[in-house]
């Protein structure tokens, strides 16, 4: 029998993996990224303080009783609008102390694993990280499945058809480029619904766009709530929350 570690591999001393741990469902990760994590030295994550985080929480049944781990727990999340410069300034200082640990415990040969939800490279925190180390010590990003790759399969929605252009938007966006976006898009996938999610149920009305819309919270995970946009009541939003808006081109 072929081994885990024979198929893809086990972690290099020295080496920071971004590794992207999927949507929530501990099935989805990669063979590479299993590995990785049974491999490395280190697992280090980010969580909310006070948290466990999804990331660990995702990894669970690969840790061993003796797995070292640190974790990186944010400053402050929501409590501060993103473009304050208060909020700059903590998070400024969190991403440089945190680089600064990882560049330690790297030098000195260990090799981490860090956790990214969905993939490494699509708004995720491992990105402040690979912007900071990347040219400094070696290293690798392990691709992940987005979390709204996971949404709209569990939905059963196929985003895109044909000639279909599909748009990204971050429920973030004030409520008028966010209907501009949607009013010129085919297929959309509305991430960090979170407390926008008024806004963006607004906005998904104005652009027409309703009947086509289905909300989908902690889409994999256990508790997972799918609906049709228009049906959903008294919903708060959570950070892992979206809204997809499946294209309909050209079907053969």
């Amino acid at each position: 029998m072929i081994s885990l570690s024979d198929i893809a591999g086990t972690a290099k001393p020295g080496t920071l993996y971004g590794i992207g741990v999927g949507p929530g469902d501990a099935r989805l990760l990669t063979l590479r990224a299993a590995a990785l994590i049974q491999s490395v030295d280190i697992v280090a994550y980010f969580a909310k303080k006070g948290r466990q985080g999804n990331a660990r929480k995702i990894v669970t049944p690969l840790l061993a009783a003796d797995q070292r781990e640190i974790k990186f727990e944010y400053p402050v999340t929501d409590e501060i609008p993103a473009d304050h410069p208060d909020y700059r300034d903590q998070i400024g200082a969190f991403y440089r102390e945190m680089a600064a640990t990882l560049e330690q415990n790297l030098k000195e040969g260990r090799s981490i694993g860090l956790l990214a939800e969905g993939d490494p490279f699509f708004y995720g925190s491992f990105m402040h990280m690979w912007r900071r180390l990347d040219e400094i010590v070696p290293v690798e990003v392990v691709p992940g499945v987005t979390g709204m790759s996971g949404c709209w399969t569990r939905a059963n929605a196929p985003i895109a058809w044909g000639d279909d252009i599909l748009t990204i938007v971050p429920g973030t966006l004030d409520e008028e480029r966010l209907k501009d976006r949607l009013a010129s898009s085919d297929a959309v996938v509305i991430m960090k619904i979170g407390t926008n999610f008024a806004k963006v149920r607004r906005a998904v009305e104005a652009a027409g766009l309703a009947d086509r819309a289905i909300y989908v919270e902690r889409g994999t995970m256990s508790d997972e709530r799918i609906l049709p946009l228009s049906a959903c009541e008294d919903v708060p939003g959570t950070y892992f929350s979206m809204v997809i808006i499946p294209g309909q081109g050209r079907r053969i």
